[in-house]
C-alpha cells in the first residue's frame, strides 16, 4: 500500500482572510480556488514542495456534512494521495467510515475516516493518467 502524501487541510472561517498570511507573508501561490457563493470556498497552496488546502467551515459542511456532523472541535483535516484506494478500503476494518468510497467532480475516488482520536483523514486515488 502506498501512501504518496499527506496534505493537511486547514478548516477556517474565511478564505480571503487567510490569504494574507499564506500569501503574502509565506510566499505560498494559490494553484487551484473552487468559489462557494461570492467568496472562496477552497484553495490549494503551493511553495516549492510544500502544498496546504484551506477550506472554508461552510464549504466543508455543503461537500461533506459527515465530516462536520457532530460538528468536530479539531481544525486540521489531513487529504492523502494514495496509489490503490482498495488496498486502503481493504485495510479500513473496524475503522469509522465517515464517507464512503465516492466519485468527485475533479476526478478523484475518495473514502473518509475518523481515525481513533477523532481526526478525519481523506484518502483519494486520482486517475493514473490525471496530474496530481
Amino acid at each position: 500500500m502506498l501512501i504518496k502524501k499527506f496534505t493537511p487541510i486547514l478548516l477556517v472561517d474565511s478564505i480571503e482572510d487567510n490569504l494574507t498570511f499564506w500569501v503574502d507573508k509565506l510566499h505560498y501561490k494559490v494553484s487551484v480556488s473552487v468559489p462557494h457563493g461570492k467568496h472562496l470556498g477552497f484553495v490549494i497552496l503551493h511553495h516549492g514542495e510544500s502544498e496546504v488546502m484551506l477550506q472554508t467551515n461552510s464549504s466543508l459542511s455543503k461537500d461533506i456534512p459527515a465530516i462536520m456532523t457532530p460538528k468536530s472541535d479539531k481544525q486540521m483535516v489531513l487529504y492523502a494521495d494514495v496509489e490503490s484506494l482498495d488496498e486502503i478500503e481493504a485495510s479500513l476494518v473496524n475503522v469509522d467510515v465517515i464517507v464512503p468510497k465516492r466519485k468527485t467532480f475533479y476526478g478523484a475516488t475518495e473514502i473518509w475516516i475518523r481515525e481513533p482520536s477523532g481526526n478525519v483523514v481523506g484518502f483519494a486515488e486520482f486517475p493514473k493518467d490525471a496530474a496530481n
